[in-house]
């Protein structure tokens, strides 16, 4: 299960940036995770909530954002959503294309009182 370690990573990058402001108290933080990093929200969600039951972060909220695994072809120059992993254009087949987003693992932000 790495949602455990990501979500460990999470609260690591909380930590370190709240550590200059020790008088900020986190809200929430939101969190892009594209498709092709296959991380399971719900277990995301389950980890954050293990780590943080016992600290300062009790009530924060993750949000996770889903992101859509999309591609641009390079031969009829569309841009499409990728249904079950199928790396060829919709419209034209070819394999000539772009991963353009879906793999994204960002900390989008935190919000702060």
């Amino acid at each position: 299960m790495h949602e455990m370690s990501i979500a460990q990573s999470i609260v690591d990058i909380v930590n370190d940036t709240l550590a200059e402001n020790e008088k900020s108290k986190l809200k929430e933080v939101a969190v892009d995770i594209g498709e092709m990093v296959a991380v399971v929200p719900e277990s995301l969600q389950f980890c954050y909530e293990a780590i943080v039951q016992e600290t300062e972060y009790h009530n924060a909220v993750l949000n996770i954002n889903v992101i859509p695994l999309k591609i641009k072809c390079n031969n009829c120059n569309i841009e499409s959503k990728i249904e079950k992993y199928a790396f060829l254009c919709p419209k034209c087949e070819s394999t000539n294309i772009n991963v353009i987003s879906g793999e994204e693992l960002n900390i989008r932000y935190l919000e702060v009182d």
